[in-house]
């Protein structure tokens, strides 16, 4: 792998086994019904899988023990990492400051295209993870100089329990509470979620169903639910599209899409188009050629979005953001790197126009 693409890739810590920990108990889970026959079905997304006794469901974290749902992954972080906010990515919350991020292992998708496969298409068996209780997480966190929580890397989703606990105390001590989700939750568990979290980047993978089928293995309309719930909710919202070349960057769906950010969640809503790189099922796939990448953000543009990025290119120009009346940066970025913010109170240094945003 080259030193460019290990530079705009994540980063993760896969913490070893200490020779001595807290434990950690294996709650029951939220957000199942019991059946007959001591079989449940769980009701945290979309699948709503079905799980006999002994077995699992989709997520591999969350196992039926004689008619109750158990959260294998609580408490059982495998990544911890201090990142740049603007890595998740956020370029419009809280920007130069750190993340505090975690993650467990599981995720209730499969796309072909994931970075952190190794541990988001595991079993809890099949990492070697630290005990680490909600209480303890939040005090590192606290310590680390971070100004919020970030829950990444995989799908937060399927450690529901172990985030919303890590949340509340979270907020209680001072700290935001963001995520970068797949959206792919049912809408009850994420309201509850959003009494704690202040901020979330949602991947749209694309707009279409087949895609989503094709590609990830899920569904598209929940995602788009799950904003509009989120934008409901008074959560700040950011997009990512990552854009993989001869599937998800039709310009026809691409204006879709960006036609239905600007509708139903506004257009001041921060969008990002990330460049693929060959990874997982999809090493033949080529890197997003740049001029694609521009090509989607003149779309959106045109379609009448204000704030949109382009990310996984350190230098472009479009990782700046632009005032939408003068045109004049108002946050210079180089990667995850920011070199200048030009706002006074959340407005445009030069012409005082308001940039929406988390700005202290």
């Amino acid at each position: 792998m080259s030193k460019t693409l290990l530079a705009v890739l994540s980063c993760l810590v896969i913490l070893p086994m200490p020779a001595a920990c807290a434990q950690t108990t294996q709650p029951v889970a939220s957000f199942y019904e019991r059946l007959k026959n001591n079989i449940v079905r769980c009701r945290l997304c979309p699948r709503e899988c079905v799980i006999s006794e002994g077995k699992r469901g989709y997520c591999r974290v969350r196992e039926n023990r004689k008619g109750i749902l158990h959260a294998l992954s609580y408490g059982q972080p495998v990544a911890i990492h201090i990142d740049p906010i603007e890595k998740k990515p956020f370029f419009h919350f809280l920007p130069g400051s750190v993340a505090f991020s975690v993650a467990t292992v599981g995720c209730n998708l499969n796309c072909a295209f994931c970075q952190n496969w190794e541990i988001s298409q595991a079993k809890p068996e099949d990492v070697r993870p630290r005990s680490i209780l909600p209480e303890e997480l939040v005090e590192q966190a606290r310590k680390s100089g971070a100004q919020s929580i970030a829950f990444t890397y995989t799908e937060p989703t399927v450690f529901y329990e172990y985030m919303i606990d890590i949340a509340r105390l979270a907020k209680a001590s001072g700290l935001r509470v963001t995520m970068h989700s797949n959206g792919f939750i049912n809408e009850e568990p994420l309201r509850r979620l959003c009494k704690y979290l202040d901020a979330a980047n949602i991947d749209l993978k694309g707009f279409s169903q087949e895609y989503y089928s094709r590609i990830c293995e899920g569904s598209l309309a929940p995602v788009l639910r799950s904003l509009e719930v989120l934008k409901n909710e008074g959560v700040h919202v950011e997009i990512t599209n990552l854009v993989l070349s001869g599937y998800n960057d039709d310009p026809r769906l691409i204006r879709d899409m960006c036609a239905w950010i600007r509708d139903k969640l506004g257009p001041d809503t921060p969008l990002h188009f990330s460049r693929f790189y060959p990874m997982y099922k999809l090493l033949s796939l080529i890197p997003t050629p740049v001029a694609r990448l521009e090509e989607a953000r003149a779309i959106a543009l045109e379609t009448g979005l204000l704030y949109v990025y382009i990310g996984n290119i350190p230098g472009h120009e479009a990782e700046n953001t632009y005032c939408p009346k003068c045109r004049r940066p108002v946050i210079r970025r180089t990667g995850y790197i920011v070199s200048d913010i030009g706002l006074v109170n959340g407005r445009c240094g030069s012409c005082g126009e308001q940039i929406k945003g988390v700005w202290q």
